[in-house]
């Protein structure tokens, strides 16, 4: 990769006009075809350029080029950072030059982290102790502005520390991978910077997230895409959502007069449900001891069934036609939180295992999981039209007047619980474009295929134990590594609270080498163990039998 200020990052042409080939490479450090010549034809167009941008003003004007090959006819600006300021970049009097040359910086940054994300031979982390960052790098903030110089070393700095997430070898999150289509939409929607609660100042995106909201309807199985929804900042408040929706349905008084007019309620789940069930009921005021994982108290009035479909360390989806059997005999909301798992409707192999999710009265999917959008991008779907909006409108006429001159449906603020809300759709309805529907279930069906891949390498490899038996139903491959020391150990207290250990010295190593990641846990009675879950489609077969071989290469002497 070339070095920031290079003009790495350049407007090229199919003819190769401008192309200045760096000695030694045989690489075009520069290509910028003469329509970027003069700058303004860039920024205006060449019928629109404005008075006083002929020949002589535009040689004045002209930065002197900073590639490694002479000559050049690149527009690299002349300029000197250590010397300029934030007011010195758009909107600020011919702040143009200056604007373009530090954004042009700033991508050659951002380019060179994304080409790194997937090179296999680089880290996922350069790990530091958080004293270390600390005393290693000033990040205090100051009374007076740093020169944009400084403020391209702040990004450089920040991404040597980040953590790859888009590395074929990160396995440590629900979410992973960095899709380029995704990535381009998030530069987008935030370039536009606009708020999603009323046509009237989003009105492309308000539309894209109708059309994609009832395709994801469709994909859950109600007729037509009926229904509602909203993007949310997450799967936990997409939950939360529909706790707040379930109670106004049954008890719609709650919305005026609080839960001291309305009987104590209940919501059942699974105890490998979210743990956004429990929070929900806490924001609610329903309180966590109404979120019992037995059958509900005397007295207490059930409200909402929460159901999971794929369970955030096993994988396990909840039996939802038997689930919906018993909300309808007791009308009880039924909630599917599909967040986790609600990707494997894309895919025709594996959509099975959500067989009943058309019955539920609300659905939460998070397509920053399996799908790879980039974070975030959660959907609370609602079967019933209408009731979100009865649910949490407010009726502020200075944000939602009703005399304007366009369909007022399509001003979706006061039915969300936010104000402003970030564009999350355009990222996942320009992957959809990309990709299709096809595209995202290979995408899924390749992940899955890993996922038993590393499964049956593993199942019956000395020094390896399942946590549960049988084939994972999502990518979850739950799991001990047992060091040599172990494995004749008797099966007792003393070997648990020894094998407890190993899951995190072996992570922390890891990420002291800064070779992979992959997340551990306890859960119930069970002691710390790997739990690798893939959503990232770059990983390979290659990078599993990479990540088996260093779990027992850091763990061998434990």
């Amino acid at each position: 990769m070339a070095a920031p200020g290079s003009g790495f990052w350049s407007f090229g042409s199919e003819d190769g006009a401008g192309e200045a080939e760096n000695p030694g490479t045989g690489r075009a450090d520069c290509i910028y075809p003469p329509s970027f010549l003069p700058l303004p034809a860039l920024l205006y167009g060449e019928a629109d350029k404005p008075a006083g941008t002929g020949p002589k003003e535009d040689a004045e004007k002209r930065p002197a080029c900073t590639c490694n090959s002479k000559p050049c006819s690149c527009q690299k600006a002349d300029l000197n950072y250590a010397f300029l300021h934030a007011t010195d970049l758009l909107p600020a009097s011919n702040g143009e030059i200056t604007t373009l040359s530090f954004l042009q910086d700033v991508m050659d940054i951002l380019l060179q982290y994304v080409v790194k994300s997937f090179d296999r031979s680089t880290k996922v982390i350069d790990f530091h102790y958080p004293n270390e960052l600390l005393q290693e790098y000033n990040w205090e903030l100051a009374d007076q502005p740093q020169t944009l110089e400084e403020i391209l070393l702040n990004c450089r700095t920040t991404l040597k520390y980040a953590i790859k997430t888009g590395h074929p070898r990160y396995f440590n999150q629900l979410s992973t991978g960095l899709d380029m289509v995704g990535l381009a939409a998030d530069w987008l929607t935030s370039t536009a910077n606009t708020n999603m609660f009323t046509y009237e100042i989003a009105p492309v995106f308000v539309l894209l997230e109708y059309v994609t909201l009832r395709k994801m309807r469709e994909m859950i199985g109600w007729p037509g895409g009926c229904g509602d929804g909203i993007f949310s900042p997450g799967g936990a408040i997409s939950n939360m959502y529909a706790m707040l929706i379930a109670r106004f349905k049954m008890f719609p008084e709650v919305k005026e007069k609080g839960m001291a007019a309305i009987p104590r309620l209940v919501a059942l789940t699974s105890e490998h449900s979210h743990f956004s069930v429990k929070k929900g009921a806490a924001a609610l005021g329903i309180g966590t001891d109404s979120i019992p994982y037995i059958p509900p108290y005397n007295g207490f009035v059930p409200f909402l069934v929460s159901a999971t479909a794929g369970t955030t360390v096993y994988g396990a989806f909840d039996p939802l036609l038997a689930i919906a059997d018993i909300c309808k005999k007791y009308k009880i909301w039924m909630h599917v939180d599909a967040a986790w798992g609600g990707g494997l409707l894309m895919s025709r192999k594996h959509k099975w295992k959500l067989n009943g999710v058309e019955r539920a009265n609300s659905v939460t999917w998070n397509p920053h999981k399996m799908m790879g959008v980039p974070l975030q991008c959660s959907a609370l779907l609602v079967r019933e039209e209408g009731l979100m909006q009865s649910c949490n409108q407010m009726h502020a006429s200075y944000l939602f007047q009703q005399d304007k001159h366009y369909d007022l449906s399509y001003d979706t603020g006061d039915k969300a619980l936010q104000c402003g809300r970030h564009v999350d759709v355009f990222k996942l309805w320009l992957m959809w474009r990309a990709k299709g529907t096809t595209g995202f279930e290979a995408q899924i069906d390749k992940c899955l295929e890993l996922a038993e891949y590393l499964y049956n390498k593993i199942k019956n490899r000395e020094g390896y134990e399942m946590v549960f038996d049988g084939k994972p139903q999502h990518t979850n491959v739950c799991f001990w590594y047992v060091p040599p020391s172990l494995r004749s150990m008797e099966d007792n207290e003393d070997r648990m609270n020894r094998l407890l250990k190993v899951a995190p010295v072996i992570k922390a190593r890891m990420m002291e080498y800064g070779t992979t990641m992959v997340s551990y846990q306890p859960l119930g009675d069970k002691v710390n163990f790997f739990r690798m879950v893939i959503s990232n489609p770059a990983a390979s077969q290659q990078d599993i039998d990479f990540l088996i071989e260093e779990i027992e290469r850091l763990g061998q002497d434990l």
